[in-house]
């Protein structure tokens, strides 16, 4: 028998490093690849690992994200035994309250860990996009015997700050610092974990008699590496963090490219996510798209190339969309041009200038673009 294994997703973050785009929805809620969310990664991951036991925590915004995971029918997660359970901040008992990183979540689930009795769990993010089967890297884990598989990838020096910075020898963790001001290394820890839940529930309970466990890296993760219970799975393959708003843009850039390293409707494992009620995108007289992503309800008479269209975008007559990002409900006037933005169900009046070489250009929800927006501009909705 397959020793049980549990996907916990740490879907509480606020999200702030993406601004706008977090103002009135969750992180993991956040549109991607047009029809997507970001929440749909892990899911799709424990759908194609066969994995039948996943938890969703949730804290900021809990309704974005609840109405999009439906019960969990879209990742075959609606079960009568198992499936999708949703978590939220509760009242009552010592575990009462807002989570105070991600470690703390862990800790605050910890009973119910416990009654599920899983062999593993693994721990995840919702804010990256990558491919890895949850099952296949538990039984690794569940082989090594370790307390703590951490899944590494390499990064671009100049962000490896952003991340627990990790040293390896012989496949083992030997070195972790949470977030340095001055990195080591460009390898670090991608925020995806497998537990051994004895060990590690009872390292969290003793930190939490001392203070707030805090985010994994702060205490749980420096203290197992120094007890060298920490082993590394290294990533090859792609791996985007979509944390912050230039980040994002950067994401659906390389969907776009002309041989993309990410193709969510790859056959062989394809991002799953809570179908739509639109109709097709519609091409209408005068339209003209390149190297484009055109997701369903859209409609566009103008010119779009190098961008991301996501359901009920406008494009009218005589604008141009280039190397940008419209989120759900944008419309884009004729006459405006678009450029290296991302728009947040915004509106751009007739004749407007949005973005330009530079910096990323980001609306939000309900912001009106009168005239102009200029790169790394902001405008918030009213």
């Amino acid at each position: 028998m397959r020793p049980r294994v549990l996907v916990l997703v740490l879907a509480g973050g606020a999200g702030s490093r993406l601004e706008l785009l977090t103002e009135v929805r969750a992180k993991p809620a956040v549109p991607y690849a047009g029809h997507y969310r970001l929440v749909d990664v892990p899911l799709t991951n424990a759908l194609h690992a066969g994995l039948e036991h996943v938890w969703v925590v949730e804290q900021h915004h809990p309704a974005s994200l609840a109405d999009h995971l439906s019960g969990g029918r879209a990742w075959d997660l609606d079960r009568t035994t198992g499936g999708l359970l949703v978590l939220h901040p509760h009242r009552g008992g010592r575990r009462e309250g807002w989570h105070g990183g991600t470690a703390d979540a862990v800790w605050r689930q910890a009973p119910l860990v416990r009654e599920l009795d899983p062999a593993a769990v693994v721990v995840v993010s919702a804010d990256a996009v990558y491919r890895l089967d949850y099952d296949a890297l538990a039984q690794e884990h569940l082989d090594a015997g370790d307390a703590v598989t951490m899944v590494t990838t390499r990064v671009d020096p100049a962000d490896a700050g952003r991340y627990g910075v990790v040293q390896v020898e012989d496949g083992r963790v030997v070195d972790y610092v949470y977030k340095p001001q001055h990195p080591a290394s460009d390898l670090v820890a991608n925020e995806v974990l497998v537990l051994s839940p004895e060990p590690v529930l009872a390292l969290l309970e003793d930190l939490s008699e001392r203070d707030e466990p805090g985010d994994l890296g702060d205490a749980l993760l420096p203290e197992l590496v120094r007890q060298g219970q920490v082993r590394e799975h290294r990533f090859e393959g792609y791996w985007r963090d979509l944390g912050t708003v230039e980040a994002y843009w950067a994401a659906h850039a390389d969907l776009v490219r002309a041989e993309p390293p990410f193709l969510p409707d790859d056959p062989a494992w394809p991002l799953v996510t809570t179908p739509g009620r639109e109709g097709p995108a519609r091409l209408l007289p005068g339209a003209q798209v390149a190297d484009s992503l055109l997701s369903p309800g859209t409609r566009v008479a103008g010119t779009v190339t190098g961008s991301v269209l996501s359901p009920r975008t406008v494009v009218e007559r005589g604008a141009t969309v280039r190397d940008s990002v419209l989120l759900p409900g944008t419309v884009v006037r004729a006459g405006a041009v678009v450029e290296r933005a991302v728009l947040d169900g915004a509106e751009v009046r007739p004749g407007a200038r949005v973005g330009g070489p530079g910096a990323v250009a980001l609306a939000g929800r309900g912001a009106v673009v009168e005239e102009e927006l200029p790169a790394g501009g902001r405008a918030a909705g009213g």
